[in-house]
């Protein structure tokens, strides 16, 4: 057993750190070290951002994105073409196509994908207020974003069903090579995949 080489406060925040994604154990000591040798520079201000997210960041009422805002800036933003909307499994999907720039369009928010062994239904998303947004009109594509597991393929089918009677046009994303990337490193369900999805020149 490793003896405690710091007091309650400083093993507190070691520990609370580690449980961040992408940091464990030995990161989250660094992590400590660096904002207690920075506490007026770091420390102070990282702790009063962070009581003011705990106070004001919550989820979009329309998307589910999180913002300081309900609805979200993105909701709000007259420029976006309403007759898009994006479906992604979690707010840093969100973000990351949002970095990328492709589309000015709308985001719906599932909260994850549908997992029966882990206990998670249709009722554990937002598919419900998915199905009930493209009902209410405007809607003329739903771009089915997920992730390419085999939960995210469950997904994607699952989401397509329930789109069906509504008359729109539901796609999703293509699979394949990426773009930069060499035959050689790719796995054999990437490869398949883009045989599978292959265009026209």
């Amino acid at each position: 057993m490793s003896k405690r080489i710091a007091g309650p406060e400083i093993e507190r925040l070691i520990q609370l750190l580690a449980k961040v994604p992408g940091l464990g154990p030995r990161s989250a000591r660094r992590a400590a070290l660096h904002l207690i040798k920075k506490k007026e520079q770091l420390m102070h201000p990282l702790a009063g951002a962070m009581a003011e997210a705990a106070e004001r960041v919550r989820a979009c009422s329309v998307c589910g994105n999180i913002d300081t805002a309900d609805p979200c800036r993105i909701c709000t933003d007259p420029s976006r073409d309403d007759g898009t909307i994006i479906v992604v499994e979690d707010v840093s999907d969100l973000w990351a196509l949002e970095r990328a720039g492709a589309m000015n369009v709308r985001y719906h928010v599932l909260g994850g994908v549908l997992s029966p062994l882990d206990g998670v239904g249709p009722d554990q998303l937002t598919i419900g207020q998915l199905v009930a947004r493209v009902a209410a009109g405007r809607v003329r594509e739903v771009i089915i974003a997920v992730n390419a597991t085999v939960e995210g393929q469950t997904t994607a089918h699952y989401l397509t069903d329930q789109l069906a009677p509504l008359d729109i046009k539901v796609t999703r994303l293509a699979h394949g090579v990426p773009v930069g990337g060499e035959l050689d490193y790719l796995d054999e369900g990437t490869l398949a995949a883009a045989l599978k999805s292959r265009t026209a020149f």
